[in-house]
């Protein structure tokens, strides 16, 4: 199973490449290539509303367009760059104007009009791999571990155009965590906006919002949480409150963290293994 893998700029600083590598070495582990796109650009993490300039689309396309050409779906492992480059395919499907600006400018060999196909690792392994073949390679299950999903706003929505999951009650990260032996918990709140763009101009809102989050998990008896955007990872992580002994309230994992765990492989630090 050959995928092209689009990481995004997050991932590739040195607190997102602890979220990065877990993945990679999960896909291994279950017989999937993952080949990082050479010479791949930030999408820039938002996507334009305003489609008159086509500079903001420029980088998404051209992802697009080489996974497009090397006859592999495109695999992201953020949600605010799955969020921008879905979106951009979606608007040259539909966006004529758009469309022909773009490739003008970009003088692809093959036009590209959104033939390409957007998934989040999360779907990779729901529907390229399936869950009951990564629960066949489960060597320690997280028997017993009570962890509630949080799916933030950018992986469902717009509904359509995302077409992720159910917008209102998501079931992805419950039947992963179900796959791996944990106990998924409901709570509310889980799909809501965690602030995180307002987190660099006015923290104290976004804090505000990160709180009313855990502590809605905390109520239904969680023990950890589990998040798929690297953003909303950072929010989660440092604006919520802390115990006296300085630890976040509620300990909050990337996905491919607790994956590696249940798979029993060792963790990697870099280029090694420990």
């Amino acid at each position: 199973m050959r995928y092209s893998y689009y990481p995004g700029c997050t991932l590739k600083t040195q607190a997102g490449a602890s979220l990065e590598r877990p993945a990679l070495q999960a896909a291994r582990a279950l017989g999937i290539d993952l080949v990082e796109q050479e010479e791949w650009q930030c999408c820039g993490a938002v996507f334009p509303l305003a489609t008159d300039e086509i500079a903001p689309f420029l980088a998404a396309v051209r992802s697009l367009a080489t996974a497009r050409d090397r006859g592999e779906k495109l695999v992201t492992l953020c949600a605010a760059c799955h969020h921008v480059l879905k979106r951009t395919n979606h608007l040259l499907q539909v966006g004529s104007e758009t469309r022909d600006k773009t490739n003008n400018y970009l003088q692809l060999e093959q036009p590209y009009t959104g033939e390409g196909q957007v998934i989040h690792y999360l779907e990779l392994l729901r529907d390229e791999l399936g869950f009951d073949r990564v629960a066949q390679k489960v060597t320690h299950p997280l028997a017993g571990r009570r962890i509630a999903p949080y799916y933030g706003c950018l992986l469902l929505r717009p509904a359509k155009i995302m077409a992720f999951d159910n917008a209102e009650d998501p079931r992805v990260m419950e039947d992963l965590l179900l796959s791996l032996g944990a106990e998924p918990v409901d709570y509310p709140y889980r799909t809501e906006c965690c602030g995180v763009y307002l987190s660099v101009n006015n923290e104290e809102i976004a804090g505000s919002m990160v709180r009313k989050i855990v502590h809605a998990a905390l109520k239904q008896g969680a023990e950890a949480m589990v998040n798929a955007c690297p953003l909303c990872h950072y929010n989660l992580l440092n604006l919520q409150e802390k115990t006296p002994g300085g630890e976040p309230l509620l300990p909050v994992y990337y996905f491919t963290e607790l994956l590696v765990t249940a798979l029993g492989l060792p963790e990697e630090v870099g280029d090694k293994t420990r």
